[in-house]
């Protein structure tokens, strides 16, 4: 399952450079699928979702940082513990209820975002 971030967070920004899939973007900012991945142009992502991946998309949040859901794997594939919860200080980073995958498919969606 993804993370995601409760409005409690402090706007500390400790967690967005521990994300390895740069899922993670501070309040009301712009983000592409591409940030921080291998991911080119129109393509199908593994949720079946078709999208461009350099196309700009609307922030989630304007008030606090916020996690892509289809870019977030728990670090799966990187690290043992998801680090944006590692590293916050106020236990914001919590895991999304709606946006539950296997550990298999985290590590499909590692693997599909960070082709070498």
């Amino acid at each position: 399952m993804a993370i995601i971030i409760t409005d409690e967070c402090i706007n500390c920004g400790a967690c967005e450079p521990e994300c390895p899939n740069t899922a993670i973007y501070e309040g009301a900012d712009d983000w592409k699928y591409a940030d921080g991945t291998s991911l080119k142009g129109k393509l199908l992502l593994t949720n079946g979702k078709e999208v461009d991946a350099d196309e700009i998309q609307e922030a989630i949040d304007d008030e606090v940082y916020f996690i892509v859901a289809d870019k977030c794997t728990e670090c799966k594939g990187f690290h043992e513990e998801p680090q944006c919860a590692a590293v916050c200080p106020v236990d914001c980073c919590i895991p999304d209820d709606n946006n539950v995958e296997t550990e298999e498919e985290l590590l499909h969606k590692q693997k599909f975002m960070h082709k070498e």
